[in-house]
């Protein structure tokens, strides 16, 4: 049976590097003591091949065999683009 391709939709913080992004994912999590919920954020390196990707822009990202040391994810599609 085959597993499902992990995805992910954050937003892009970075779009400096050549077929390269840095998306920010947020995610509520409940704190286990105190119960209220808390924002966590994590930063995926990702590949955009096209390079359609710009600052602010929302995107769906899925999980890939390793492109470089530190790009395990790839852009799938821009959900919405960045106002301006």
């Amino acid at each position: 049976m085959r597993e499902r391709v992990k995805q992910r939709v954050g937003v892009v913080v970075s779009a400096k590097a050549a077929k390269t992004v840095v998306v920010r994912v947020d995610r509520l999590v409940e704190h286990p003591l105190y119960g209220k919920r808390v924002r966590q954020r994590t930063r995926f390196m990702a590949h955009d091949e096209r390079g359609e990707c710009h600052e602010g822009d929302r995107v769906l990202i899925l999980e890939s065999p390793p492109i470089s040391r530190r790009k395990r994810w790839r852009v799938s599609k821009v959900l919405t683009r960045a106002a301006g």
